[in-house]
Order: C-alpha cells, then structure tokens, then sequence
C-alpha cells in the first residue's frame, strides 16, 4: 500500500532524472556499482522505458554485465536536513527532505550506442547553456577518447520511488519552512507536491 509520499505521476519520475542525472549503477547483488549519468527513455504516455548511457570499457561494470545482465539503478534527487528553525516552531521534531528512486533494468552493452550516448547525454546537460556544447567540438581527440569507452542501454523493468517533500505538514508549518529553506531546489521540489498547500490563507 503506498503512502503519501510515493504518490507520484510519470512527469515526475521524469523531471528527478532530468534534473539529477547522476545516478549509482549497480549490479543486481551490489558487488559492482559506479556512479554514472544517464538520460531518460519515454513512451507516448510519458512513462519511463529505458535509460542510456556510457561507461569506460575497463569499468568492472562492463564484464559484470556480460555475465548477468541485471541491474539496479539509484537515484537521488534534491534532499537537505529541515530544522525547527526552518518550521518556526521549536516544538516539532526535525526530519530530512528527499527525493528518490531506484530503478531494475537489464543492461545491453551496444557498440553502436557509443556516439548517440555521449550525444544525448550532452544535449541534456548543455541544454541551459547559452552556447551549448557538442562532443564533435573535441576535434581529433574525439576519436582517441570513444575508444576508451562503449554505450550501453538500460531496459526498464520496474520502478519505485519516494517523494518526501512535507505533504504531511501543516499549511503554516510547510509555509514556514518554504520561507526559510536555503536549499532552492529542494524548496521548488516541495511546492511541486504541495500545489496550493503553500499559499497564504491555505488551510487544507
């Protein structure tokens, strides 16, 4: 039975892996793990269908997935310590804010897949940049470097994430924090799930 916080819409799960693309890799008993970008696969219905990225061919994650090619990919999202201080109320207990989610893939190791990888990934990482840069801008060293490193896709199997974002707070308490929270993204993350709870005079 899920509880407040791991109501969630595909939108979201989306938004977490745009926004934090860094993501632990593992293998599907842990022994081998790198943190790696990656960039989200969608269907039309916006769920989440494949993750793509790169790693070095010399990475043990390469042979450990030759051999079994099942994976667990993790996650995190905006996250930060939320005191009293925040909440303005010297009688609540502090807590920690988070985001995260934990994906079960099958990886397939592509050759082919290389190129686009490093592409795609740099697309979505230069994108809010005012002169977004691509990997052909490398010149020759270009060459030198893809050989060093293979693509690889993640086919999504399942998916499970927690969203806790102050859902469970009162209207005056959520608003206290949101004024007083340093952490800007985690602050835009908990209004995201907080639509109207936040607003002077709310009371639901």
């Amino acid at each position: 039975m899920s509880t407040i916080f791991e109501t969630y819409s595909a939108a979201d799960i989306r938004h977490l892996i745009e926004q934090h693309p860094l993501a632990w890799v593992m293998t599907k008993d842990g022994e081998e793990a790198s943190l790696l970008p990656l960039v989200g696969v969608y269907d039309e219905e916006g769920g989440l269908t494949e993750l793509i990225g790169h790693f070095a061919r010399s990475n043990p994650l390469n042979a450990a997935f030759a051999r079994d090619p099942r994976a667990v990919i993790l996650f995190r999202g905006p996250q930060s310590y939320v005191s009293p201080s925040h909440a303005g109320r010297r009688d609540w207990g502090p807590t920690w804010n988070y985001a995260q989610l934990r994906v079960w893939a099958n990886i397939s190791v592509e050759e082919g897949l290389t190129a686009p990888s490093l592409d795609l990934l740099a697309v979505q990482v230069e994108r809010d940049m005012a002169q977004p840069w691509v990997p052909s801008e490398l010149g020759p060293r270009y060459d030198q470097l893809i050989k060093h490193i293979v693509g690889f896709r993640a086919r999504v199997t399942r998916t499970s994430a927690k969203f806790k974002l102050g859902q469970d707070e009162r209207p005056d308490t959520l608003r206290s924090i949101l004024a007083n929270m340093p952490d800007k993204d985690l602050a835009g993350w908990m209004r995201r799930f907080n639509p109207g709870r936040f607003e002077e005079g709310s009371d639901v």
